[in-house]
């Protein structure tokens, strides 16, 4: 059986305004904001540690200084900053900006906002697990719209039974939302340059070619978008911190 090597390096998104987050992000950029005596970002740090990451690329620009100053202590992951302090590149300019820092390998994607609770396994280890670079060009890790905390939108996707993800057509709803985490094969930015772009774009391409796949997380995907959402999420987590 041929087995393929899982990723062990991060890139975390922790560069955007967090401009639904106001006023909490006035003075503080989104990863640092608290959520159950956490910050974010550290939220996502650990779960990428006990999932075997090793090193985390992260990105910054609004407040970055709150941000590096934060993240000195941490030793696992290794912390490599990936500095947008000149401009804002989105999440596509972003990881062309951090290729050098990444490496050759796949590597792992996570929003530094992205929280759930777990339901058994890890749902990074599976999401590493289920990566097949001969197949994929990207493996996204989805949740439910029907069962997500603070999430009413339309959903992103629909899952095929041979795991390729499809978009839902404008006039349409899809089962399943994007939950902020994936795994890319570099390649994938072949010939893009460092300016600023959406991550749809690759996304995109690899579901022209049939090579963008997903998992179902298992557990509650919350939506921590917005002051009233990180409230029910926190909620959410102290609940099940008592069962």
């Amino acid at each position: 059986m041929t087995t393929h090597p899982k990723p062990t390096t991060a890139f975390v998104l922790a560069a955007g305004l967090g401009t639904r987050m106001r006023p909490l992000t006035d003075a503080m950029p989104k990863p640092l904001v608290p959520l159950a005596g956490r910050a974010l970002i550290d939220r996502v740090l650990d779960r990428l540690a006990a999932a075997g990451i090793s090193k985390a690329v992260v990105n910054v620009h609004y407040l970055a200084d709150q941000i590096e100053s934060h993240l000195t202590s941490r030793t696992s992951p290794q912390i490599v900053i990936s500095d947008e302090r000149g401009s804002l590149l989105e999440t596509g300019g972003g990881v062309v900006r951090a290729l050098p820092l990444l490496g050759s390998a796949p590597f792992l994607i996570h929003n530094s906002d992205s929280v759930w609770i777990e339901d058994g396994v890890s749902n990074l280890s599976r999401l590493l697990d289920a990566w097949n670079e001969v197949r994929m060009d990207s493996i996204m890790l989805l949740a439910r719209t029907s069962t997500s905390l603070g999430y009413d939108g339309r959903g992103d996707f629909h899952l095929g039974t041979d795991g390729r993800l499809v978009r839902r057509t404008q006039n349409e709803a899809a089962p399943y939302v994007f939950a902020g985490v994936s795994v890319i094969h570099p390649c994938m930015f072949k010939g893009e340059a460092e300016r600023p772009f959406s991550l749809n774009r690759v996304w995109d391409r690899a579901i022209g070619a049939g090579r963008l796949y997903g998992i179902v997380l298992d557990g509650l995907w919350m939506h921590a978008g917005d002051p009233q959402a990180l409230t029910d999420a926190e909620a959410a987590i102290l609940e099940k911190q008592k069962s």
